[in-house]
């Protein structure tokens, strides 16, 4: 009797907690926390105005950097070592461990930025697909060249001020390494455990499952799938994948390229229009690792791009990792599905890529 007196669960109304398979680990998700009043920080409105040339903007063309270097009056995508590196190549060996609780690798590296448009008041979003694939271009080519020194070639964009962006332009930065990070280790050791496991690439077997439930489909075409992931932590989180078996930037045919253009475009345009504002987010790429990987089986990758936005409620209202998620685990304040946009609202398939 007392089992039929408990109300049936709801996604919505009850907490639960779901499995993110790319790192082992659990989300809370507690949907109801959104029905409480917000009392919290507002953020500041992002400014609406930004000149299309700065002279003072060291990304823009002709303008002097840091280190004196002046850019060249480049008109599409441009490219150049980060005047504050994070990583060096020719960095010293700190040397030998002594104990465990205080153990030190060398860490070696380089970093580039790469401006997308030479305008500075245009985002990806606004930018023609043409434009776009140029973008991508650069990008399959920065794995090439760095990929073979270096095991994890990161490629990674972070836009609007709310994200850390220091210049309001269009650009991303790539950081190659000497070791595997924290994140692509987890999804490498998941991955592969995965492939055993089950016998097929965790991450096409997923973007197959969710197309067939369109549950959170956000956007898709004929080659790529976005989603907001079952196990999504940030709010608006979306993951990028493509149809088929690939395991890094460089192995997409043109035809890849151009519908994965088509398909950046439409979502961070949908993201723009969520709040009416240019949508922060931080985003990255994540293929198989490179190095001395180039020569064994990765098979059990699939290539992915992550898109992590701030925002909660509104342009002004952005989902704080503190407290709980700091201390315990990653919760989120609504589900997956009701960030998904409605059937009505996705775009067919066979819409033009």
């Amino acid at each position: 009797m007392e089992s039929e007196n408990k109300p049936n669960f709801d996604p919505r109304d009850h907490q639960h907690l779901r499995y993110n398979p790319l790192r082992d680990s659990w989300v809370l998700v507690s949907a109801h926390r959104m029905k409480r009043p917000w009392k919290g920080q507002v953020e500041k409105p992002s400014e609406d105005s930004v000149p299309r040339h700065d002279p003072n903007n060291p990304l823009c063309p002709a303008s002097t950097r840091a280190n004196g270097e002046v850019n060249p009056e480049y008109d599409s995508t441009f490219l150049f070592e980060n005047d504050f590196p994070a990583l060096q190549p020719d960095a010293p060996d700190p040397g030998s461990d002594h104990h465990p609780l205080f153990r030190t690798k060398a860490a070696r590296g380089v970093c580039k930025v790469m401006c997308f448009h030479p305008w500075s008041d245009v985002t990806l979003p606004l930018m023609q697909p043409e434009e776009i694939c140029k973008v991508i271009d650069k990008w399959a080519e920065l794995i090439e060249e760095l990929g073979p020194t270096y095991p994890w070639v990161q490629i990674f964009e972070n836009k609007g001020a709310m994200m850390g962006c220091s210049n309001p332009h269009p650009h991303c930065q790539v950081w190659a390494s000497s070791f595997l990070p924290n994140e692509p280790a987890l999804a490498e050791r998941c991955q592969r455990a995965y492939l055993q496991k089950h016998g097929e690439p965790m991450l096409l077997e997923y973007a197959r499952m969710e197309a067939q439930a369109q549950e959170r489909v956000v956007v898709e075409n004929e080659h790529w799938l976005v989603v907001v992931p079952y196990w999504a932590t940030w709010p608006f989180q979306t993951l990028l994948l493509p149809r088929r078996h690939i395991l890094r930037l460089p192995d997409l045919t043109s035809q890849e390229r151009n519908s994965l253009a088509s398909i950046m475009k439409r979502l961070l345009t949908k993201y723009d229009n969520l709040f009416e504002v240019s949508f922060p987010y931080s985003m990255g790429w994540h293929g198989a690792p490179t190095g001395h990987y180039l020569k064994e089986d990765m098979n059990h990758w699939q290539l992915h791009a992550h898109y992590y936005p701030p925002l909660l409620r509104s342009a002004t209202v952005r989902k704080f990792m503190v407290g709980y998620e700091m201390l315990a685990q990653e919760q989120r304040d609504l589900t997956p599905e009701q960030v998904s946009p409605p059937q009505s609202e996705k775009e067919d398939i066979t819409s033009s890529s």
